[in-house]
């Protein structure tokens, strides 16, 4: 059996990891939907309906999946972590009810109306229940980003003791939901939400655009996934050189409220300056392999580059070193290479951005086979990178669950005994793989569909005239 503290850890891990692919999917895909929805009222093009129809069908499914992983993970702080629930439950449960009755309910309200009022009622309408399902669906983000930057820089709370247990009492509703954490927080996540979800719309389109090469497609299927390529473009020419910058200024941050996190990104276990940037860093003995706090590495750096990063351009400024710390260090080598791997994919999505908007300009974007090839390749990493970027944010924050306040180990649910838990933690490794199975399933489904065709649009809308009419 294995320890409680690591089943539910894990257990916790992979519902998150699961549970966060569906909000990226659906935060990202709003943004498009308002604009094509705005698109079809303003100009009445019908490749606007085609796209407005076509990735609703995609966020409506991530919606539905999104919000049932997102309900077992708050049962999880009962089940798993009672104690966490018991010590923050005042200040850490305020956010989580006012998404459910703020941000879920004006999206689910809304979102009925946008799937299946389009021609029940009228345009202004229509668009404002587009604008009011994407305005929920980040609103989710919002208070649940609330909550978790508030574990990572806790304010405006005091502890007292209730019934024999040290409590979180909230002094400052201000000072504790609005941290200084939660505007990189924001930004960094919605602009990889909409970053994430160019990368799977160019990787679609780009599929069909390619094989238009190999076999004919039509030229009302080809013209959508033409025009479907050149909108990820433009989302991506914006949205992957943001995320680059923010996520310097947002590192920085870190580096200031969170330096034992900052550190285990740079491995950095001796306090010093002209500190080396690592670009890789492997262990030099077979040991160090399976220890994740191994400090023997052998790697490629830059010089100083560490400190001129962190200081924002001294090579000179000192970076406080791990063993500083009285907490024990968190799994270093995981934080490390998953920072790594999310600024690499960073960069990569700034290359693939300006690849194609060049191609696009030499009116050669149809025609690079190469190019298409590698939006393919791409076009899950938006989400991967999201994945390692929260792995850096929590793994990072170890053994703290709330930052100097609360420890993990401390956290979990008093009698919870090993068997229990690993049982649970077994049936959700195969629960959860059975529904990332289906979801993948039912998304390869409606790509293989493709977008209505102008005869359905034209059938749609006698249709619906009849029932105005007859109304």
């Amino acid at each position: 059996m294995i320890d409680p503290t690591i089943a539910s850890r894990l257990q916790f891990a992979l519902t998150v990891m699961v549970h966060i692919i569906f909000p990226v999917m659906s935060m990202g895909l709003a943004p498009f939907l308002i604009w094509f929805t705005v698109q079809e009222v303003r100009t009445g093009r019908p490749i606007y309906e085609q796209l407005r129809r076509f990735w609703t069908k995609i966020f409506a499914l991530s919606f539905v999946i999104g919000t049932v992983t997102g309900l077992v993970l708050e049962f999880e702080f009962a089940t798993n972590f009672a104690t966490f629930a018991t010590v923050a439950g005042e200040l850490f449960g305020g956010p989580l009810a006012l998404e459910g009755m703020m941000a879920f309910m004006l999206e689910a309200t809304f979102l009925g109306v946008f799937i299946f009022g389009r021609d029940r009622v009228s345009d202004r309408l229509y668009v404002v229940s587009s604008v009011a399902v994407g305005l929920g669906t980040w609103l989710s983000a919002v208070w649940i980003l609330i909550a978790n930057s508030w574990m990572q820089t806790p304010r405006g709370f005091e502890l007292v003791t209730k019934n024999g247990q040290r409590v979180v009492t909230l002094t400052d509703p201000l000072a504790a939901y609005l941290t200084p954490r939660f505007g990189y927080m924001f930004v960094h996540m919605q602009n990889a939400a909409v970053e994430s979800v160019a990368l799977f719309m160019a990787g679609v389109a780009a599929y069909y655009v390619y094989r238009h090469h190999i076999r004919g497609q039509s030229v009302d299927a080809i013209a959508f996934w033409e025009t479907t390529l050149k909108i990820a473009i433009v989302a991506l020419v914006i949205t992957a050189p943001l995320q680059v910058l923010h996520g310097d200024a947002y590192a920085r941050h870190v580096a200031q409220s969170q330096p034992q996190k900052f550190a285990a990104m740079e491995a950095v276990w001796e306090t010093g300056s002209y500190v080396p940037e690592y670009i890789v860093a492997f262990p030099t003995t077979l040991d160090g392999v399976f220890d994740p706090r191994t400090r023997e590495l052998f790697g490629i750096a830059i010089p100083g580059f560490a400190s001129w990063l962190v200081s924002g351009g001294n090579p000179e400024a000192t970076i406080r070193g791990l063993e500083s710390f009285s907490t024990r260090a968190p799994p270093v080598a995981i934080v490390f290479w998953s920072f790594r791997i999310m600024v690499a994919l960073g960069f990569w999505f700034i290359l693939l951005a300006f690849w194609s908007a060049f191609r696009w300009r030499r009116g050669e974007l149809f025609e690079d086979d190469l190019l298409h090839r590698a939006l393919m390749i791409s076009a899950p990493l938006g989400i991967v990178a999201v994945e390692v970027g929260w792995i850096v944010t929590e793994v990072g924050r170890q053994p703290w669950v709330i930052q100097g306040v609360l420890q993990t180990a401390d956290s979990v649910t008093p009698g919870l005994g090993g068997q229990e838990a690993t049982l649970t933690l077994v049936g959700f490794v195969g629960g959860y793989t059975a529904l990332l199975l289906l979801y993948a399933a039912v998304c390869r489904r409606i790509i293989r569909s493709g977008p209505p065709s102008p005869d359905e649009l034209t059938a749609t809308d006698n249709s619906a005239q009849e029932v105005r009419t007859d109304g």
